[in-house]
């Protein structure tokens, strides 16, 4: 709402005033298909008049602020023009441009505008699907405070505006300004680099130095945020405006012994930092300087700089552009004749324009003049028209006869990925770049001085920060400088806190007869032996997938499975045969996927534990075995109910019959436990600990049993099943010999009882990472126990004695049982 009310309000006198003015000169204009916008603060007014009536807006440029944004124009028309000739983008389509002097947010809102428009005007209600501004994207302008002021105004009808200047962090917020495009790094990623650089070089003592506008602001506080657990300290900090007092700031950083000063600025201000160091003396500090002024052309010539130490700088890891000097030499119009410099300075001084499209002082400047500027943001303004480039041949999806008419760039601006002399342009969710920057070292002892990479930073993969230290040299020669608050302290000696700042302490000297842990206690990660002071790094111990005893029980595992996999195709296939039926027939395939699930959490025994790992392992085993105990139990008591039971309590066992009581068993047996489990691993959850105390060189990383309560319910429901089935099948201890599956029960469940209670007496008794692999095998003994004394035996019958698997031996049988049951 707001947006559209200052849209209405400047539309009033916009249309009026403004769009009937032309202008443009052919150095600020080229037609096109397509246009492209550009803003450059070519010029600095010294004061801005407060504007209260609709009136046309005049851009009165005091002064020439540097060659270096009359270079970034030229590198835009540059592109453009290489883009145009360009034979594989955008082949049969021209672009163009049309650039404004951006010399004061206040005097170009109008440009602004002009951009936005449409045949003249502007409707910020129609929607956007069915607009066309005049510009499909735009570029500009320098600097944070200029872009935050404009941005919205244009980012609001999602054009692209991609910025080759402009890196306060707070432009990466697409909730506020959506088609906010950057090929420069931000705030984050440039403070990231120095902390690293920081930490690479050991310093903790440190000062940062800026400016009171938008980039210094976000910059100081993205530094004080990430320094967090850093180990590094802010001694100083300070925004500086241009008329503060430079030289009592670098006195009081000389003071506090601080040695490495952060100078997070724009260039006109770490002018300003540096001369009053030279001025006043300040000797052998390390100087960081910002994307900024890294690659400053005047500042490395100022008399004296060598001996205010080292200055480090952030640049672009690519300084030069192909065919970019001899494009300047064609396109140069300065002249060296004094008497021509006169009279355009005095034209200057004395012409008011009526728009901000003429540069008279741009004609005093040589080829040489530009190609000698600062190449800081050259690529980025390079990459910035490439990238609208390279998005428009994706949307109008050009070929060599014709192109589609959408113009929509952004959805296919955060898409790119393409190689621009040899760097690779690619941009992340927020439409940040993914940067390779450099680490520059001034050589101001050579003359000309020198800028030479010492060092890379990358961000993909991985952030990774390279410095070769043989390139290093550092003021007077010498060794790295030392930029902590304090020395550490010597074997003996203890730190003791000491002022505001964690960097600082005093080391005070420990008594006698005191343990040295007292102090210098090691950290939980190391361990000391008696009487020493120096702390070693503990192993960290647990089953791996490496190791011959975890390789011997992934494979039984494996096996395991592969074995109860076949018997189960086995019974499949002879599901109709009277043995598979008298093992249980459709529960049977219950009881196998029960089992072959039960196995697999084995293999969540080995490798580094995580607490999913210490979850699965023994809650799948839990739950899926007990499951297939219910069914042996169920079966054991449903063959004793047939045989025994049938005759005495017909009602019930019709009841039985009819219900599908063994189902209804199963399943009530079954949902209980799993309540239970569910109870277990959400009351106290079984988690991962670092067992640190145990073993002084070493800690274990091992899985807590959870609840104590909890646990034994679990464990006793399913010991109470098993004791219902070795009662249930003691009963059927004499029925028919087919029948009677007395022994395979016992046997398994006895073999499941002893292994258990094996397992819970080493596990009391013992601390190893090897009572890890023993609960293995105590799953897999378990399975085991049931496969080859209730399946194995029924499938040697079924594949080796057929002759045994037929309802004539089974009804034999059992007459056999009748007539004995009869005679006794």
């Amino acid at each position: 709402m707001l947006l559209s009310s200052i849209y209405t309000f400047l539309l009033c006198f916009t249309n009026c005033f403004f769009f009937k003015v032309s202008c443009s000169t052919s150095e600020f204009r080229l037609e096109g298909d397509y246009l492209l916008g550009g803003l450059f603060a070519l010029h600095e007014i010294d004061s801005v008049t407060p504007v209260f009536t609709p009136e046309t807006t005049e851009c009165v440029c005091i002064s020439l602020k540097s060659h270096f944004i009359y270079m970034l124009s030229t590198l835009m028309k540059f592109a453009v023009e290489e883009i145009n000739n360009s034979t594989t983008l955008l082949p049969n389509v021209s672009l163009g441009y049309e650039i404004f002097d951006h010399c004061s947010n206040t005097r170009n809102f109008h440009s602004v505008l002009n951009f936005i428009s449409k045949n003249g005007s502007i409707r910020p209600k129609e929607k956007l699907n069915n607009y066309q501004s005049k510009v499909i994207a735009l570029t500009g302008p320098y600097g944070s405070s200029r872009t935050i002021t404009v941005a919205p105004l244009i980012t609001m009808d999602l054009i692209p505006m991609v910025n080759y200047g402009a890196t306060s962090y707070v432009l990466s917020d697409k909730l506020q300004y959506p088609s906010f495009v950057r090929t420069n790094p931000s705030n984050k990623d440039l403070i990231e680099m120095i902390i690293h650089i920081i930490r690479w070089f050991g310093w903790n003592w440190v000062a940062f130095l800026g400016s009171q506008d938008d980039y210094s602001t976000d910059g100081l506080k993205l530094f004080n945020k990430y320094i967090n657990n850093t180990g590094i300290c802010l001694a100083y900090q300070e925004g500086l405006s241009l008329n503060a007092n430079y030289s009592l700031t670098v006195k009081k950083i000389d003071k506090l012994n601080i040695n490495v000063i952060v100078i997070f600025a724009l260039k006109e201000y770490a002018r300003k930092i540096i001369k009053a160091a030279i001025a006043n003396n300040i000797q052998d500090k390390v100087w960081i300087a910002s994307h900024s002024w890294a690659m400053n052309q005047q500042l490395p010539r100022e008399p004296g700089i060598r001996k205010i130490g080292t200055i480090i700088g952030i640049a672009e890891r690519l300084l030069s552009l192909p065919g970019f000097n001899e494009y300047v030499y064609s396109k140069a119009k300065g002249t060296a004749d004094a008497g021509h410099n006169v009279r355009a300075k005095s034209e200057v001084q004395n012409k008011s324009e009526k728009c901000n499209q003429d540069c008279d002082y741009c004609s005093l400047m040589t080829a040489e003049d530009i190609i000698n500027e600062s190449p800081t943001h050259s690529f980025a303004i390079y990459s910035a028209i490439y990238t609208i480039a390279h998005a428009l041949h994706k949307v109008l999806q050009c070929d060599l006869n014709k192109c589609s008419k959408n113009t929509i760039l952004l959805e296919q601006i955060k898409k790119l990925n393409f190689s621009l002399n040899g760097q690779q342009v690619k941009y992340d969710e927020n439409y940040d770049p993914i940067i390779h920057y450099a680490v520059v070292l001034w050589r101001t002892h050579v003359n000309p001085p020198q800028f030479e990479i010492v060092g890379t930073y990358d961000k993909l993969p991985e952030i990774t920060l390279t410095i070769n230290k043989t390139r290093m040299t550092w003021h007077n020669n010498g060794s790295v400088p030392f930029s902590n608050c304090s020395f550490e302290c010597k074997a003996g000696y203890s730190r003791q806190p000491e002022g505001f700042h964690s960097c600082c302490f005093t080391c005070k000297k420990c008594p006698r007869n005191r343990d040295p842990y007292t102090c210098f206690p090691c950290a939980e990660s190391e361990w000391s032996d008696e009487g020493s002071t120096t702390c070693k790094t503990r192993s960290v111990v647990y089953p791996q997938f490496t190791e011959i005893p975890s390789i011997i029980v992934m494979i039984s595992a494996a096996w395991l499975i592969i074995l109860l996999f076949a018997v189960f195709c086995v019974f499949a296939y002879n599901y109709d045969t009277p043995v598979v039926k008298s093992a249980g027939g459709s529960m049977c395939f219950l009881m196998l996927a029960s089992l072959i699930l039960s196995s697999v959490s084995v293999f969540f025994f080995f490798g580094k534990p995580t607490s999913v790992f210490c979850l699965l392992r023994n809650a799948i085993f839990t739950f899926f075995f007990t499951v297939c105990i219910s069914c042996l139990t169920v079966r054991s008591f449903q063959i004793v109910c047939v045989f025994k039971m049938a005759a005495q309590f017909p009602k019930v066992y019709s009841l039985w019959v009819k219900h599908n009581g063994q189902w209804l068993f199963i399943a009530f047996s079954s949902f209980v436990h799993l309540i239970s489990c569910v109870i277990w691993m959400t009351v106290n959850p079984v988690k991962l600990i670092a067992d640190s105390w145990t073993f002084n060189d070493q800690i274990m990383l091992i899985c807590e049993m959870g609840n104590t309560i909890t646990l034994t319910i679990v464990l006793f429901i399913s010991w109470f099943l098993g004791f219902l089935c070795l009662l249930f099948s003691y009963m059927g201890r004499d029925l028919p010999k087919n029948y009677n599956e007395a022994k395979s029960i016992t046997f398994s469940l006895i073999l499941y009882y002893l292994t258990w209670i094996a397992y819970f007496t080493a596990y009391l008794s013992i601390k190893s990472k090897y009572i890890v692999i023993l609960n293995a095998v105590a799953q897999i003994s378990s399975i085991n126990g049931i496969l080859f004394s209730y399946f194995i035996p029924k499938s040697y019958i079924i594949i080796f004695k057929p002759q045994k698997n037929t309802p004539t031996y089974f009804q034999t049988s059992i007459q056999n049982y009748t007539q004995t049951i009869s005679r006794s």
